[in-house]
């Protein structure tokens, strides 16, 4: 059979790249052998349900490249695919377990819960609902028939809990993990359907994950607790339950503990894939789109934390990952997130973006500063400076000199490469450019270079002098470069400006 694998997202808030990468390692594979992957909203807690959070989990998907074969917004002959469509039918199965003797309801107030949690903590211990205390609880275990038939009759606020039988040794076979035994002596005994008539996401997980034929769960260390309930409701069913694979957290940078969005915001850099507008706060949270990485970057980065193909490839195509991807080969220990890795991608894959598209983002910055250059200018120079920039934003910082003169001048520069005499070698090597006509970059550099060889100048003080008049600072590509897209008559303006101003700085 074909695996069948889906995301299953609760729309409580923006979605953090944990669960982007979760999806991923769904979604890789789903297609490496040819199966199918579907989005599921689990919308049963609709107390933390977000207005906007479902829109928002489809947009990222849309934008990282991630396609889900069926599901919401796509359909398919599995749905309803949002559980709250799915409402009426928990019910039976909630019934079907009680019949069977693997539930029960409880009719225990809230206030009776709370007072039996104080009386706990007054001995220092920790109150469970469980086979060792649901006997001493209001449920329909410890009620006659009649009393439990009684409470139905009169609408009385009741939840259904899961029945652990006692000293039962559970076996959760994960393909990351190997087998995980817990004996159910330690387990409590979980809400499946609530008093507001939805099911809790024990219940409808489950029964969603059969009736949708899934072959595969594959999703977050953080349900490895939740896993031997669920082995016990497939057994309790009758069902064949899925294979299991719990994927390893995401760390904090250091390694201590889960990434969270304080990290981000403390360490600045992005834990959502889009950005996120909290509608009752307004609060903004940054996203990877927005603070300008690239889609396929991003996927490469969440790819390999927690699984690498086996050798030390690291730059890979969706297609790639496609055909390269394990469950086997994902690390059972979490991983750190690297910003500076992920910088690098994203200026890896900036690197393969044709120089015109860049140019084309490009010229709407400039428009926006009112500069208007020929096309082909804004190609030459993004050609030139693309390799030293991490996101296209980097465009601007890394060029502005091309597009406007210096305004200011490195005062350490100054210090350390303007002696006596620089202005004279300067003037001679203005003298020199308008020499070249027609302008030639090597042939002008040629010349620059005997100039200070013949008269046995300090190339460094002489040169970054010369860079300093054309672009402020000692920084920019190779000088000739700069001189060949300024041209000849506005590099002689900026020497003759940086000169004199210079001058006046080192006196």
């Amino acid at each position: 059979m074909k695996p069948r694998v889906r995301f299953a997202p609760s729309p409580t808030g923006p979605l953090h790249i944990g669960g982007v990468r979760t999806a991923l390692y769904n979604y890789l594979f789903a297609k490496q052998n040819g199966g199918t992957m579907l989005l599921r909203i689990e919308d049963t807690d609709q107390t933390r349900f977000v207005e906007g959070a479902e829109e928002y989990i489809i947009e990222a998907f849309q934008w990282l490249g991630v396609k889900f074969d069926e599901g919401v917004g796509i359909g398919g002959n599995y749905g309803p695919y949002k559980q709250s469509e799915r409402k009426p039918m928990y019910k039976q199965y909630a019934d079907q377990l009680i019949e069977n003797g693997w539930a029960y309801y409880a009719f225990d107030t809230p206030e009776m819960l709370e007072q039996k949690r104080k009386e706990y903590e007054a001995q220092k211990k920790t109150f469970q609902y469980d086979l060792h205390t649901r006997e001493t609880m209001v449920n329909s275990l410890t009620l006659s028939k009649e009393e439990v038939a009684e409470k139905l009759a009169n609408n009385e606020p009741f939840v259904i809990r899961f029945k652990h039988t006692p000293d039962t040794e559970i076996l959760v076979n994960d393909i990351i993990r190997g087998e995980v035994r817990i004996n159910s002596n330690t387990l409590d005994d979980k809400v499946l359907y609530k008093s507001d008539g939805m099911p809790t996401y024990h219940l409808a997980n489950i029964v969603d994950d059969h009736l949708m034929e899934i072959t595969h769960v594959i999703r977050g260390e953080e349900w490895l607790p939740s896993a031997p309930l669920h082995v016990m409701l497939y057994k309790a069913f009758g069902w064949e339950a899925p294979r299991f694979a719990h994927l390893p957290l995401l760390l904090k940078p250091d390694g201590n503990g889960k990434l969270s969005k304080r990290d981000g915001d403390r360490l600045g850099f992005p834990v959502f894939p889009l950005q996120w507008k909290d509608p009752k706060s307004g609060e903004i949270s940054s996203g990877y789109r927005e603070s300008g990485y690239l889609p396929e970057a991003v996927i490469n980065m969440l790819a390999l934390l927690g699984w690498n193909p086996g050798n030390d490839q690291e730059v890979m195509s969706m297609d790639e990952l496609i055909q390269l991807f394990s469950l086997e080969k994902i690390s059972k220990s979490g991983a750190k997130f690297d910003l500076e890795k992920a910088k690098w991608f994203n200026h890896h894959y900036l690197q393969a973006i044709p120089d015109e598209n860049l140019a084309e983002d490009f010229k709407t910055t400039l428009t926006d500063k009112g500069i208007d250059v020929p096309m082909d200018k804004i190609v030459k120079v993004v050609g030139l400076i693309k390799e030293r920039i991490y996101f296209t934003k980097d465009l601007w910082e890394q060029s502005h000199y091309f597009f406007e003169r210096p305004t200011s001048y490195d005062e350490q520069v100054i210090k350390k490469r303007w002696k006596e005499g620089t202005e004279g070698h300067l003037k001679q090597i203005a003298n020199i450019l308008t020499s070249v006509v027609p302008f030639e970059k090597s042939a002008a550099h040629d010349k620059v270079m005997d100039y200070i060889k013949g008269n046995e100048l300090n190339m460094g003080q002489i040169m970054n002098s010369f860079r300093l008049t054309l672009v402020g600072a000692a920084k920019g590509p190779d000088l000739f470069e700069i001189i060949d897209i300024l041209g000849v008559d506005e590099v002689i303006c900026r020497m003759n400006a940086g000169i004199e101003a210079i001058g006046k700085m080192a006196k």
